[in-house]
């Protein structure tokens, strides 16, 4: 089967055929034009990988490992990174830096084992490495000594479905298209689709708590897991399958979300559910944005779990939607047992309550040419968007978290304003904007996903970037949000990940990295100091 490594990008995201065409391009570019027309939009091509200065690997790896090693320049740099802005644009300025001195690919978790215990007597970081899609730092050797990346894309089977519990048993290294086209025989479906889901592993959103597409009930990859096999440096761990389990603390949320840095993830037992057959989308407008908020709250407290539940302000709704509103809610349900109707109308309903316009409706089948249809084209395309446009010096990237709805208002006022500021300080007054999306609700609060376009500097874009991350998560911080809802702490949210934190937890997590990676050598730098 062919694997998404394959014509992968070594700079961007995604493939290079699924780079935008030039009609994408001349679009994206007339829709950025109106709000930074004194903007220099010179396209900056990437260099060619094999000019760029890579240092000669420091490792010699036994015979016996040989094989599964590789000192490709290219293979190495496209492993260096991940996919965040920082990432993008020191690829296309050629600034190398910390590069993996060799690629591993194991063939099974006999492998897995050999290449730990090699890099624990050799004193050698090893960073395992799912689909590389991190936008967080969570894969890069910001480090001085040897590296290793361990890229676990073999171990790519769902080796076991279990119908009557509709659970399967998954290898790590699987990609989400592989391993739903492994499920759809079956009639199932893990039903787990980030934004990262065609260049992501399931390895990757066990590791980093990953959050789906859909919107309430079932978000994290946390909800779907039922057991886990990971290899450690003291040994092999293995939950036991169990629908549920009160016997003190749970070993899965021990390694989910622990980013590489307590073991390697082999394989899981994954809960599964039947494809859906019902289905219903509606975009509903909003001439208040307080209302919109208002609605979205309502909805997701009243119990109806829509798949989807998507606030878009009109600052997103008009750059990804095309719609000139001051809400955009995008309401969907599915199932694959009944009707959904009920559900869509009283949702609809409470929404008209608040001042909600429907406008539009479709079935699951019907050819989706609204506004929820533009956002979706947009939101797949969005990342080599965010690539077209750092080719052109824009600032273009997200900030996500998660806040309770009572502190929201108060919330949402403090980041924009961080966010605003910041901008005008690094680019100039009236050179960005700042929009903000619900990603996913919850009874008790939203996730809210901000973005940021602003003219940047050609030489300065990265100080630039790192000066408005900063500024941007000190707001988050100090007003009591989270530092990631679903982009995991890699080296770049540190900082504010360290403050977030309890101190008894730290000093917990500290006790179990010494327990489980004596050598240290797993992903160091990534929630704890080497």
């Amino acid at each position: 089967m062919t694997k998404p490594s394959d014509g992968r990008s070594w700079w961007g995201w995604g493939t290079e055929a699924g780079a935008l065409s030039t009609a994408e391009c001349d679009e994206l570019l007339t829709r950025t034009t109106t709000l930074l027309p004194d903007h220099d939009f010179t396209d900056h091509a990437p260099p060619d990988p094999r000019s760029l200065p890579v240092p000669a690997p420091r490792i010699r790896v036994p015979d016996t490992l040989a094989a599964l090693v590789s000192d490709d320049q290219v293979d190495r740099l496209a492993h260096a990174r991940g996919k965040a802005y920082r990432d993008i644009v020191r690829n296309l300025a050629g600034d190398v830096g910390h590069v993996p001195d060799l690629v591993a690919r194991p063939r099974d978790e006999r492998d897995v084992v050999s290449l730990l215990d090699f890099c624990t007597t050799s004193d050698i970081a090893l960073i395992p490495y799912g689909g590389g899609s991190s936008v967080v730092g969570g894969v890069e050797p910001r480090f001085d000594g040897p590296s290793i990346s361990l890229d676990l894309a073999a171990l790519d089977r769902v080796q076991e479905i279990d119908p009557v519990s509709r659970t399967a048993r998954i290898q790590g290294g699987v990609y989400g298209p592989d391993l739903e086209s492994q499920l759809r025989p079956s009639g199932f479906t893990l039903r787990h689709f980030p934004q990262s889901f065609e260049f992501s592993t399931l390895g990757g959103w066990l590791a980093t708590r990953s959050g789906g597409h859909f919107a309430t009930l079932y978000t994290h990859i946390d909800d779907l897991t039922e057991s886990m096999r990971v290899v450690t440096g003291a040994g092999i761990s293995e939950s036991r399958r169990l629908p549920g389990s009160g016997a003190g603390p749970s070993p899965d949320r021990l390694f989910l979300g622990s980013e590489g840095t307590l073991g390697i993830i082999t394989e899981a037992w994954m809960r599964l559910q039947s494809r859906p057959t019902y289905g219903a989308t509606a975009s509903i407008t909003f001439t208040d944005y307080e209302r919109a908020v208002a609605a979205t709250r309502a909805i997701a407290q009243a119990g109806l779990y829509p798949s989807n539940c998507r606030l878009l302000d009109g600052g997103e709704a008009l750059i990804n939607a095309g719609k000139m509103t001051a809400g955009l809610l995008i309401v969907a349900f599915e199932s694959a047992d009944h009707p959904i109707d009920a559900w869509m109308q009283r949702a609809v309903a409470i929404a008209a309550d608040h001042g909600g316009t429907v406008e539009s409706m479709r079935n699951r089948d019907d050819a989706a040419d609204d506004s929820s249809g533009a956002w979706k084209s947009s939101f797949i395309r969005m990342p080599y968007q965010r690539d077209a446009l750092v080719r052109r010096s824009m600032l273009a990237e997200t900030f996500e978290t998660a806040i309770t709805w009572d502190r929201f208002a108060q919330f949402h006022a403090a980041v924009t304003t961080a966010a605003n500021d910041a901008i005008a300080r690094v680019c100039g007054s009236g050179r960005g904007v700042v929009t903000c999306r619900f990603t996913h609700v919850y009874p008790d609060g939203p996730a809210p996903y901000y973005g940021i376009y602003a003219g940047g500097r050609r030489g300065s874009l990265l100080a630039q970037w790192d000066d408005i991350k900063a500024a941007v998560s000190e707001a988050i911080a100090a007003a009591g949000g989270t530092i990631t809802h679903h982009h995991a702490v890699g080296r770049d949210h540190r900082p504010w990940y360290d403050r977030q934190r309890p101190e008894p937890f730290a000093d917990a997590l500290r006790a179990t990295k010494t327990a489980l990676d004596p050598a240290g050598i797993l992903n160091p730098g990534v929630l704890l100091d080497p």
